[in-house]
């Protein structure tokens, strides 16, 4: 009897891989996702015959798809929550309407039956399935579901899955969501060359199989849309393909229609200073030809969905000058008045928002990886602000306490460098470095819990926040969740007053916002007149005056919440401990307030978003004039500033 092999412990092959990795013969896709050089994951064998026998001719049915690995530890299954509701919006169907999630036998799936078994994953699978010919499909429901079972026998295993088409673009596509589970219950692992090419091969054969082999008419007439176009092309990706080491290319071909296409392209690259004659019937491509075109057609994408957007809410003849800020960021801070705010790549998980800016113009601002903004209300006053990448102090901190302990940090040695600071402000320090090291290494964590830090500290910290600002270079602030119509009587402090207050006001702008931000801080002067708060409309609202219409606010709402809890307000002053159950956020104009309640009274102590998951929860801190030091989660304290 052949002699079965012995399993390995789960913990041996577990640092047999890790060894592996680092070694060299894993690298990464996605991230986070282990892709072999080898067979490692389901599908190699496939998705290298797949790419081996692919037909590439120009009657093939072309497909885009994108895939991604996303990992659901931490916050990601949260953020993937989030991900398949933003899919499901309102307006990417034909009709206008909600998205709806399928799967392989049902019309309608629930999202939070789905996300329930994905409870426990450690990721799952992301795919975007763009045919060319998407438009020629009533429904892709059928084809989704063909290619799906065509990868379950690619893989040899079931799959969980659910996919939501959207027609909202001028290419039809479908988003797929695939559990990171086999059948068997174990962690799914594809392999590189599936993910890369082999599922695509899978639609696209399955696509030419549905509406047959691209025609001679079609061929021309794409060929003939590709002359012009200010976009990466199949032309483009073909002439690059031929270019020699000196970047020429001839533009001749033996297929009349294709030399034709060649000639007419070289000459509109020339045009954009893409390429440059070389000779009778040979050209010059520039080395950043292929580069240059992908940001052309991303931002003539870009300018189309804003003026679209703006048309359907009816700005496009108030706001008509667009300025867009790309993944570096804005330059200057920009405040206004939110269009909306999605996702910008729906693969990436990359944000954007639109923006009425008080100067007189529409932003268009990369806002960059992270969750979906859902919590920031449509209409609301916003300020988006450039992140800097620079070194922190603390840091520094940890930078000195380590210099002076032989390279190692500590919280007990934090705690003797510095006598005056606190056990929880330390602890952030710690924090700080545990961040650093699982980002991207270069600090040792000893087993007795030290972190041995190394004189280069400052230039790692350096590289953490230059990494954190290209995933998110911008800071998102909600100034007012008011309409400036409500803003102009509200009985508290407004955005408004504040612009009043400042001496070059933001609402400057010879259009659009900027027009209607200074009609209402007139208004909003002839109601403090009228209300004896100000002198004359040729003054500005003192410290005085906003802390009178603060306490005006803030006494009505704890009236209202007197009445409706049946408690008494207990007013916090500085230096007093606010403690109770965090029991909701409540929205004032000068911003959002927390009701922290006890048996018989409540306080009402300013918010901040570290506390959104401790609704409910008991809370404990100390009011303080730079914020308040609260007690959260297992008894750790946070400085909230």
């Amino acid at each position: 009897m052949r002699a079965q092999p012995t399993k390995l412990p789960k913990s041996f092959r577990s640092k047999v891989l890790g060894a592996v990795q680092r070694a060299g013969g894993f690298n990464r896709y996605g991230k986070g996702g282990l892709k072999s050089a080898g067979n490692y994951g389901r599908g190699a064998g496939a998705g290298r015959v797949l790419a081996a026998d692919a037909s590439r001719g120009p009657t093939t049915r072309r497909v885009v798809v994108k895939a991604r690995f996303v990992r659901l530890a931490g916050k990601g299954l949260r953020a993937a929550t989030a991900h398949l509701k933003y899919l499901q919006r309102d307006g990417v169907t034909r009709e206008g309407a909600r998205g709806v999630l399928y799967g392989l036998d049902a019309d309608r799936i629930e999202a939070s039956d789905f996300m329930k078994r994905c409870d426990g994953d450690r990721h799952q699978f992301r795919f975007i399935v763009a045919p060319e010919d998407g438009q020629v499909y009533e429904d892709l429901k059928p084809l989704t579901r063909k290619v799906m079972q065509q990868m379950e026998a690619d893989l040899k295993t079931k799959l969980d899955w659910a996919a939501v088409d959207h027609f909202n673009t001028g290419h039809p596509h479908t988003h797929i969501v695939l559990r990171g589970r086999d059948d068997r219950g174990k962690d799914l692992v594809i392999a590189r060359e599936y993910m890369s090419e082999g599922f695509r091969e899978r639609v696209q054969a399955q696509v030419s199989l549905d509406l047959g082999p691209r025609s001679e008419r079609e061929i021309i007439r794409g060929l003939q849309a590709e002359v012009h176009q200010e976009r990466l092309t199949s032309l483009d990706r073909q002439l690059a393909r031929e270019a020699n080491t000196d970047r020429q290319v001839q533009a001749d071909h033996r297929d009349p229609v294709l030399n034709a296409a060649r000639a007419g392209r070289l000459v509109k690259l020339e045009a954009l200073g893409l390429a440059e004659k070389a000779g009778p019937g040979r050209w010059s491509l520039s080395p950043d030809m292929e580069a240059t075109l992908r940001q052309m057609g991303e931002r003539g994408d870009i300018i189309k969905g804003i003026h679209q957007t703006l048309k359907e809410k009816g700005l496009e003849a108030a706001a008509p000058e667009a300025q867009i800020h790309g993944p570096a960021g804005v330059g200057d801070v920009v405040t206004g008045r939110l269009i909306e705010c999605g996702l910008s790549d729906e693969a990436s998980d990359r944000h954007y928002a639109l923006v009425e800016g008080t100067d007189g113009r529409v932003h268009y601002v990369d806002l960059g990886h992270g969750d979906l903004l859902d919590a920031l209300p449509e209409l609301a006053i916003v300020r988006l602000t450039p992140k800097v990448p620079e070194v922190r102090t603390v840091d520094r901190t940890i930078a000195d306490v380590a210099a002076a302990n032989g390279g190692i940090y500590t919280v007990d040695l934090h705690l003797k460098h510095d006598p005056a600071a606190r056990q929880t402000f330390a602890e952030t320090h710690a924090r700080r470095l545990e961040a650093i090291r699982k980002a991207q290494g270069g600090i040792e964590r000893l087993p007795d819990g030290r972190f041995q830090v190394g004189a280069d500290y400052l230039q790692k910290a350096l590289a953490y926040e230059r990494r954190d600002v290209q995933r998110a270079p911008v800071m998102v602030e909600v100034l007012s969740t008011q309409s400036l119509t409500a803003q102009a009587r509200h009985p508290g402090v407004t955005w408004l007053d504040r612009q009043l207050v400042q001496a070059q006001p933001a609402g400057k702008g010879a259009a659009g916002f900027g027009c209607e931000v200074r009609d209402a801080m007139r208004l909003r002067q002839q109601w403090l007149v009228e209300e004896g708060l100000l002198p004359g409309l040729d003054t500005a609202p003192s410290k005085g005056t906003l802390a009178t219409l603060h306490k005006r606010e803030l006494h009505s709402t704890a009236e209202t919440l007197v009445a409706s809890t049946g408690k008494t307000w207990r007013e916090v002053r500085q230096g007093e401990t606010v403690a109770g159950k965090l029991r909701e956020r409540v929205t004032l104009g000068a911003g959002q307030f927390a009701v922290v309640e006890r048996a018989k009274d409540f306080a009402l102590v300013p918010w901040r978003p570290v506390l959104k998951k401790h609704i409910g929860k008991e809370v404990s801190g100390v009011l303080r004039e730079s914020g308040i030091n609260w007690s959260l989660g297992r008894g750790q304290g946070r400085d909230i500033v």
